[in-house]
């Protein structure tokens, strides 16, 4: 467990998307990193960034154009560096869906390329983030954020005497990020849409604020041993209730699940439950082949989960209101 982010060497892959410009805000106003590296392979968004009053001046702050997908490119950009935060992905279901070797590419063989990068240059943590849909997935990005979370938690037994720490995060759906149905709606709106589109007035989703997932990665950062998963209590709310909230006086028309879709997600699946602790108010998965004693990692409140545990958006004791949304939404946290 470390104490402090400051004087830390932090690169962060796929910096420039909603949660990387986030974490690297958060990093600058309430920590004191030695660097920050940038890595990402959009040339407009980096630029973009680069112009973000809050940023532009800040000189520990460095630029790398790179793909995950280039090994040396990678393992160039990570020397010297003491924490990777992975969150560079191909996200979008459909997406994926459509172009299924690209998605493999960046999410799968990119984990590779992230772990041999990092205990060929010593870094001391890795932390990758994941997904709600990386749990009993149906669609080829959940597979793919499965196979990236497993080959992340293996790495521990990979790096021998190097001791480079790899662990993950996993939580559900942002409010307000690029490309989830808020901004979606709000596009909708805009355009002057006399409805909503609703796949199923059934449908659950986990949320949290952009963030929130930022200060939980924070805290796992401090507290990872290696080889967990961590994933934190948040609201579950219908799908058919955001619409409502954010436009109550536009009708709703059910148009149907879309193809690689759920009807609700999942964070924990029962066959993880025999792993999994209530650390109260977040779980924690341990690896199925043990890499450490519980003891180094656990207080002695943590309680093992029930027989047969699922973290559902559907059974959640806790759901979003839609004035809470909207409080949200208003206020930006």
């Amino acid at each position: 467990m470390i104490q402090s982010l400051d004087g830390m060497s932090i690169l962060v892959t796929g910096a420039t998307g909603s949660f990387g410009r986030s974490f690297v805000r958060t990093l600058t106003r309430q920590h004191a990193p030695a660097r920050i590296a940038v890595f990402s392979r959009d040339e407009a968004k980096q630029y973009e960034m680069q112009q973000d009053p809050e940023l532009r001046d800040d000189r520990r702050i460095r630029y790398f154009i790179g793909d995950v997908r280039d090994a040396e490119r990678l393992e160039l950009a990570m020397r010297e560096v003491d924490l990777v935060v992975h969150a560079a992905a191909l996200k979008q279901v459909p997406t994926a869906e459509y172009n299924p070797f690209e998605c493999i590419h960046t999410n799968v063989f990119g984990a590779e390329n992230v772990v041999r990068a990092a205990i060929r240059n010593r870094v001391q943590r890795v932390l990758a983030l994941s997904t709600d849909k990386a749990a009993n997935p149906i669609n080829l990005y959940g597979a793919s954020k499965l196979a990236s979370d497993k080959i992340f938690i293996a790495a521990n037994n990979l790096s021998g005497r190097v001791g480079t720490r790899f662990s993950v995060v996993r939580y559900g759906n942002v409010i307000g990020s690029r490309g989830s149905v808020i901004p979606f709606f709000r596009q909708l709106i805009a355009r002057g849409t006399d409805h909503l589109p609703i796949t199923d007035p059934r449908m659950t989703r986990f949320w949290l604020t952009l963030q929130q997932g930022v200060d939980f990665v924070v805290r796992c950062v401090r507290e990872m041993q290696g080889g967990e998963i961590f994933v934190p209590k948040i609201p579950s709310m219908k799908v058919i209730d955001v619409a409502r909230a954010i436009a109550p006086s536009l009708p709703l028309k059910t148009i149907g699940i879309r193809p690689g879709e759920k009807l609700h997600e999942v964070m924990i699946t029962e066959d993880d439950s025999r792993y999994t602790y209530d650390m109260g108010d977040r779980f924690v998965i341990e690896p199925a082949f043990a890499l450490w004693s519980r003891d180094r990692v656990a207080p002695a409140s943590a309680k093992l989960v029930a027989p047969e545990f699922c973290y559902s958006s559907e059974t959640n004791d806790q759901w979003l209101t839609n004035q809470q949304l909207l409080s949200i939404l208003d206020t930006g946290s």
